[in-house]
């Protein structure tokens, strides 16, 4: 159907213009190959990883697949520590140690390895269809020379100007991330105050701004939403939180659990996990952390909150884990990655064919 011919299913040879969201901790070497077995691009989320872990993931989804594959990173600014908060964000923090038996205080820190040339030159001997990023793109030269490989080049921008910045510095395919989208949002320019866009006034806007495909996100999860961004111009959709409940997801059973039963009016932006804002179903831990805004620079709150997420986890507990979740949790189902594509197809041509 012509749906399917879109500018983003020729560039990266795939059935349908669907991409499975890279969501670091949730995706695994099987969901990203199934979902590109199924027609969408299959994506691996790497920004928590060293290269070693990164080619050993890349590597099992390719050996699972010969369809087109995504890898992601961070390309955040460095954070600055600041001793004096870390001192008042570890007394905010330790009740929830003591409630859930964290064990040891761990002290803010930033683990997410930076994207140099060793990663860059990682990412090349892999050769993943695309290398894709969040909060910006890296340097310009590692840009250039993963274009010069043949990968093809992905980032989020939340404003029509970081998509115009994205495609002046390389980008060959720009997500628009609506403020409905779970986890981090990837905004990286200033914002002067304002708040983040919705997807439906966002994509337009940003389809107008340039001239590669623009992929929609936030609060897409199911036909109507596939159908409604096309619509609007996009050239595809990327879907994350309709993956989070399938058996491929490296996500706790709590999470999957919570994002099966939320209605999607039971989500929220929180910077209390990592420092930046990220949107996810409403806990204990972040409605009582709801009053706080100073917390140290992202990503440095990973490594403080690391326990207690953990240990809520494995109590069963929803209290404290990041229930990372976009505002379309209330249509997700409990499915396989396979079974959320080919309902997402089917929905897509159900809701075209009623226009």
């Amino acid at each position: 159907m012509a749906w399917r011919d879109t500018p983003l299913t020729r560039l990266l040879n795939i059935d349908y213009p669907i991409i499975q969201a890279p969501m670091a901790g949730a995706t695994t070497p099987a969901m990203a190959a199934a979902a590109a077995n199924a027609g969408a691009m299959g994506s691996l989320g790497c920004a928590m990883m060293g290269i070693e872990t990164m080619t050993a993931e890349l590597r099992s989804a390719q050996a699972g697949t010969n369809r087109s594959l995504n890898v992601n990173f961070f390309v955040h600014d460095r954070p600055v520590p600041d001793e004096d908060l870390n001192a008042v964000v570890a007394a905010r923090l330790a009740p929830w140690y003591y409630r859930l038996g964290a064990g040891v205080m761990q002290s803010p820190a930033d683990t997410i390895p930076a994207f140099d040339e060793l990663f860059c030159e990682a990412v090349i001997t892999c050769r993943p269809t695309v290398a894709s990023f969040h909060f910006g793109l890296p340097d310009a030269i590692l840009v250039e020379r993963l274009k010069a490989a043949g990968i093809l080049i992905l980032s989020s921008a939340t404003s029509a100007a970081e998509a115009r910045w994205l495609e002046d510095h390389g980008a060959d395919i720009i997500v628009a991330q609506g403020a409905e989208a779970g986890g981090h949002n990837g905004w990286f320019l200033p914002r002067k105050g304002a708040d983040l866009t919705g997807t439906m006034a966002l994509v337009p806007r940003v389809v107008d701004a340039v001239s590669v495909p623009v992929v929609a996100a936030g609060g897409i999860a199911d036909g109507r939403g596939v159908a409604a961004a096309l619509m609007l111009g996009a050239a595809g959709v990327q879907v994350g939180t309709a993956f989070l409940a399938t058996p491929e997801c490296a996500s706790p059973e709590v999470h999957k659990q919570a994002i099966v039963a939320a209605t999607g009016d039971d989500t929220m932006a929180t910077r209390a996990y990592s420092g930046r804002l990220a949107r996810g179903v409403v806990n204990d831990f972040s409605r009582q952390m709801a009053d706080h805004s100073d917390w140290p620079d992202f990503p440095l709150m990973n490594v403080a909150t690391g326990p207690i997420r953990a240990a809520s986890a494995k109590a069963g507990l929803p209290d404290a884990v990041a229930l990372w979740s976009g505002q379309g949790a209330g249509l997700v189902r409990a499915e396989t990655t396979a079974e959320v594509i080919t309902r997402l197809v089917a929905e897509t041509e159900a809701a075209l064919a009623r226009i």
